[in-house]
């Protein structure tokens, strides 16, 4: 059992949570500031505050149904892909078309943990009384899950992966503060992740472009040429950094550290687009992996500070 966990958490890369969850997170302590408790005592010095940050099991459940929601999406992922996997040299060792695990074992596991996040979900209304996230779940697992189908028909498919990681900082606010939905701040978060990720999604999909010419399957570089994609990724991340300006302008809960953060990410991209450029897919793991993860912990750590120091 530990041995195919193991192997199960390796096949779908569990570690690239990392993308998603810090902006989840931030969405959260954002919304719980949003509103602060009638009668807060605008003195205090505590951070530790009824009402006014999220609480430790609210941000527990949070982390159980973005790993359950990834897990689900990514499993569902394997399970679709399985033949397409299986004739792509770069994807045939994956567990399931290698054979080390079963088609039947992922099938359950994609069930469990499905399972787990709607009652993750649940959560939140015998906490808070809020029936958003439980009566928003099955969508939410059913827009994940569609991922790969979008790449049987449309080169839109980098944006359908985005707008399924945008859906992270969207529900955490729902689940923390559904009021805090009418301020143009969540959006402007979930609109950065959609554009960050696709345009990211862009240059992975660099890897496979002559195997997905030869079995059919859209993506931006097979379906537009290399070139063009590579615009469209460049493109993509401008629109995300201006998203993050328009997010730290609007909001006054975002202060001079999540402002570093945007210079420092401005520059990673920077240096992500050119590590393509000038190698194309040598360097593919550093600029995919590694610099998109220093991006998702710095915008998310030093807002989430942001947002605690303007509650003292």
């Amino acid at each position: 059992m530990a041995l195919r966990l193991t192997q199960l958490a390796q096949d779908i890369k569990l570690s690239h949570s990392v993308f998603a969850l810090p902006f989840a997170f931030l969405a959260a302590f954002m919304a719980a500031v949003s509103e602060p408790p009638a009668g807060r005592d605008e003195s205090a010095n505590s951070l530790v505050f009824e009402g006014l940050l999220p609480s430790g099991v609210e941000l527990v459940l949070i982390f159980i149904c973005m790993v359950c929601a990834r897990t689900v999406a990514m499993l569902a992922n394997r399970l679709v892909d399985d033949r397409l996997d299986a004739l792509n040299p770069r994807t045939a060792g994956r567990a399931l078309p290698s054979g080390r695990l079963s088609r039947r074992y992922m099938i359950v596991t994609t069930w469990a943990c499905a399972i787990v996040f709607i009652v993750a979900t649940a959560g939140f209304l015998w906490l808070g009384d809020n029936p958003f996230p439980l009566m928003l779940s099955p969508l939410v697992l059913a827009w994940i899950a569609g991922y790969s189908y979008a790449k049987r028909f449309t080169w839109l498919c980098h944006v359908f992966l985005g707008s399924a990681l945008a859906l992270s900082p969207i529900a955490a606010a729902i689940a923390i503060h559904p009021a805090y939905m009418v301020s143009a701040q969540p959006w402007l978060l979930a609109l950065m992740v959609l554009c960050w990720v696709a345009g990211f999604d862009i240059i992975y999909a660099l890897q496979d472009v002559v195997v997905d010419r030869q079995m059919g399957v859209y993506s931006m570089p097979a379906n537009l040429g290399v070139e063009p994609a590579l615009w469209g990724s460049r493109v993509l991340h401008v629109v995300a950094l201006a998203m993050l300006v328009s997010l730290w302008i609007t909001s006054p809960m975002l202060d001079a550290g999540f402002a570093v953060a945007v210079v420092i990410v401005a520059g990673l991209l920077i240096i992500e687009h050119v590590l393509v450029w000038v190698s194309q897919t040598h360097h593919i793991h550093m600029a995919f992996f590694t610099l998109n993860g220093i991006i998702s912990l710095l915008l998310g750590g030093l807002g989430i500070i942001d947002v605690v120091l303007y509650t003292t």
